[in-house]
């Protein structure tokens, strides 16, 4: 196929090291790959399309776009959607479905906006194929079409992921809130454990303590290995009309052929829930990657360093979770308490409970005693953390999990008192 314009949308904050990953997958750089709020826009092919599902571990989707064009009103999608040739990507014995975004767009109803971009579908096939027409299934569809309405302009996109990229095909068992695995990706490559552009990964020891199921981990441990990230899963590009088969077999070979069996990496992982940890071990399991991680038991508040310097890399839990990371109070006399009895869970964005100021105080002087010589990096929705923790950052980087807006600090670790070594750095 000719070239495609496909943007690929990722969380706030990470568009930088996607950028840095799609120009290692692809090759593309200058005009043809810019970076931008949400998403990164890249020139180029329908094979390196296929590729950028397969390997790219940041993103969340590959789109293509299809149209985009000024419009007014609800008749303006309609003629968009109309001039798109969609018999090219799909047939109409397969079902589609629109998902619609918008960002102050002017108009009133978005379902209604959708309803006539499906009828503009329909229509294109019922004059094209004779009177048939493809049909709507919201829950498993054959196609997925995303329509985004900007202000005054409508972009319409075919996808070619199907399910989002961090559904990596080896999650069976997970906890409360598990971390996504693209999430995990960037934290890895925010913390310089991962380049996304070259592919190395630092020699030293990556250590998590509150590993819950294992995604840092594991994503760590797919990357030192090269797993491809989406080796072990199917692809909405796959049901396309553009898709052939052999292409695709000899791109997954190639990945195959890739891998580094032999890589020298050390791994570790602890959560005081035992259960947390047979989680971990058979979704390792089922990644490949069991042979690279050591996990066990232990309490944050009490594991000793699995090696004398490394990198420490969590995504802690929060209030009534705190108790998967370490011990903490019972909280029946705080806000925990409260919450218990109206029935509610604080969650992860809620760090200023009772219980986890004590566990994060705890934590901090275990660190001190103990972890001397170690970098520490800490995903929290909590900006005043640090000063909870009595820590001084010495770099923060904004970072969205989901609809949170979230910080990765950087503690460089040193025995007894911490004091200012890096001017801090926040590009928030």
């Amino acid at each position: 196929m000719n070239e495609l314009s496909l943007f690929l949308p990722c969380a706030a904050g990470v568009e930088d090291f996607l950028a840095r990953e799609v120009h290692a997958i692809t090759g593309r750089q200058g005009q043809d790959l810019i970076a931008m709020r949400g998403g990164v826009r890249v020139r180029a092919g329908w094979r390196e399309a296929q590729q950028l599902n397969l390997h790219g571990r940041l993103a969340q989707r590959v789109l293509i776009e299809l149209a985009h064009a000024p419009y007014r009103n609800e008749n303006d999608l309609y003629a968009i959607a109309s001039n798109v040739a969609w018999e090219v990507w799909f047939t109409p014995r397969q079902t589609f479905k629109i998902e619609t975004t918008a960002q102050h767009s002017p108009l009133q109803s978005l379902n209604f906006a959708t309803l006539r971009i499906k009828d503009a579908i329909a229509d294109r096939f019922r004059a094209k194929a004779g009177g048939v027409r493809p049909s709507i299934e919201t829950q498993w569809p054959d196609v997925r079409v995303f329509a985004h309405l900007a202000t005054d302009q409508c972009t319409l996109y075919i996808d070619t992921s199907g399910e989002p990229l961090f559904k990596r095909g080896w999650r069976q068992d997970k906890g409360d809130a598990p971390l996504k695995e693209t999430l995990a990706a960037a934290m890895l490559a925010a913390s310089g454990w991962w380049d996304p552009e070259t592919g190395a990964v630092s020699d030293q020891p990556l250590y998590d303590p509150c590993c819950g199921s294992g995604t840092i981990l594991i994503e760590a441990a797919q990357i030192g290995l090269g797993i491809a990230a989406g080796s072990l899963r199917r692809f909405g590009f796959e049901k396309l009309l553009p898709f052939q088969p052999h292409v695709w077999a000899g791109l997954k070979e190639a990945a195959e052929q890739a891998r580094r069996p032999s890589a020298n990496l050390a791994l570790f992982g602890s959560d005081v829930s035992h259960r947390m940890v047979d989680f971990a071990e058979r979704n390792a399991e089922r990644a490949g990657v069991a042979q690279a991680l050591q996990l066990r038991g232990g309490d944050a508040l009490q594991r000793m360093p699995p090696a004398e310097a490394g990198t420490m890399l969590l995504n802690p839990p929060y209030g009534e979770r705190i108790e998967v990371a370490g011990i903490a109070r019972d909280g029946r006399d705080g806000r925990e308490g409260r919450d218990r009895q109206a029935g509610t869970k604080p969650g992860r964005e809620q760090a200023q409970t009772e219980d986890g100021g004590e566990f994060f105080v705890q934590l901090a002087s275990h660190w001190k005693k103990h972890y001397a010589g170690w970098t520490a990096w800490m995903l929290t929705p909590d900006l005043q953390l640090p000063r909870r923790m009595r820590l001084k950052e010495s770099r923060r980087v904004p970072m969205w999990n989901g609809p949170i807006e979230c910080r990765l600090f950087r503690f460089e670790l040193a025995a007894g008192s911490f004091r200012k070594t890096e001017q801090t750095a926040d590009g928030a």
